[in-house]
């Protein structure tokens, strides 16, 4: 599930003193908890892009904005395709937004938005879509249609409630719709509560995997170009009768959720991700490589290098604490390794590497390219 614009620091088990998410602050208990996991970019568009195929951010535009370049990747929802799950793209509006139809639907997904549920199951609705207890609803029908067919599912949610204008059902929580940003978050984790009280009920419950990520912070302005501390997101992975709950501080971000999930589900696949397992041993650095419309970073856990237009190049030291930022050049280490990330991730988009395979098995099946190994 990707929630609309979740910043880590509204959450009261992060020191947010107003209450406003008990449902997650108890499920962070109750879950695999990643406690210092941050966003690739500013958008919803980054978010997701970054999510399912696992790829830094590239240059220009994101791939789910590409018309025309935005289908057929080896993406988490075209592998799961492959080995026989139902791949639903889950949307509160309407998917013709940020080209999310066609980059979903050309990936491997099936897609279902606001425009394909019926108006009597929606109850409550504004200009970005239905509220996401009408969300929840419409993904517990569709888990229970696959799960009546004996299919493996993954539902890839994209919720809205925590976005302008913060409207939402009255009566729900002790915060009037359209009231601000905090009314959206604990609207947002009151629908999340109701999502799981009723999912718990389902004959599907204890074999499924239920991961909570946002797709971005809401608001990651600062004085630097790219204040690394204004990414920080949740991500919660919670099944309560297959992992073990446990705080997990392991500097990560989204492009290493798909690998980590498949790893999860104890399947071999061939990968173009640039993320990792995050649950598996490696002896490669951590890093986090975020960006935005003129940036793109990386972040090593302490020290982040930052490339700019017209050849600019920055380190800042201890960029969660006093940074400092000095001006570098390119055979600095950091600098050296985000730029060897961003131009491998550019060449594969522009050479077609990371796409869904070209040949076919025995079976008649897709077989997907085998990417080279990555740092």
């Amino acid at each position: 599930m990707t929630i609309e614009s979740f910043s880590a620091k509204y959450m009261g088990s992060n020191g947010n003193p107003d209450n406003l998410t008990p449902n997650l602050d108890q499920l962070r208990k109750e879950s695999l908890y990643f406690n210092n996991f941050y966003a690739t970019g500013t958008r919803t568009d980054r978010g997701l892009e970054a999510i399912t195929l696992s790829v830094p951010p590239t240059p220009g535009r994101s791939i789910v904005k590409r018309v025309g370049r935005e289908s057929g990747f080896a993406s988490l929802g075209q592998q799961l395709n492959h080995v026989g799950y139902d791949s639903v793209f889950v949307y509160g509006g309407r998917g013709y937004f940020d080209n999310m139809n066609a980059f979903f639907g050309g990936n491997g997904y099936k897609v279902v938005d606001q425009s394909s549920v019926d108006e009597a199951d929606i109850h409550f609705k504004n200009a970005w879509g239905m509220a996401d207890e009408d969300l929840y609803q419409l993904t517990l029908k569709l888990a229970d249609e696959n799960f009546s067919l004996n299919k493996p599912f993954l539902l890839q949610l994209m919720t809205t409630s925590n976005h302008r204008p913060y409207t939402y059902p009255d009566g729900r929580i002790d915060i009037a719709s359209g009231d601000g940003r905090d009314g959206a978050v604990k609207y947002t984790d009151y629908a999340i509560g109701k999502f799981l009280e009723a999912a718990r009920k389902k004959a599907w419950f204890d074999n499924t995997i239920f991961v909570f990520v946002a797709d971005h912070t809401a608001g990651s302005a600062g004085k630097e170009d790219l204040p690394i501390r204004n990414y920080q997101i949740p991500l919660f992975i919670y099944a309560p009768k297959l992992i073990p709950a446990r705080e997990e501080g392991q500097l990560a971000s989204q492009i290493d959720l798909a690998p980590t999930l498949l790893g999860l589900l104890n399947l071999n696949y061939e990968s173009t991700f640039f993320g990792r397992n995050l649950l598996q041993a490696s002896a490669l650095p951590p890093r986090v490589l975020v960006g935005n419309y003129q940036h793109l970073g990386l972040f090593d856990g302490k020290d982040l290098a930052i490339l700019s237009p017209r050849s600019l190049l920055r380190r800042h030291d201890d960029a969660l604490g006093a940074s400092h930022e000095v001006t570098v050049q390119v055979n600095d280490p950091l600098i050296a390794r985000a730029i060897t990330y961003y131009q491998a991730a550019s060449y594969d988009f522009t050479h077609r590497l990371l796409n869904w395979g070209g040949s076919k098995d025995t079976a008649g099946n897709d077989i997907p390219l085998i990417a080279p190994a990555r740092d």
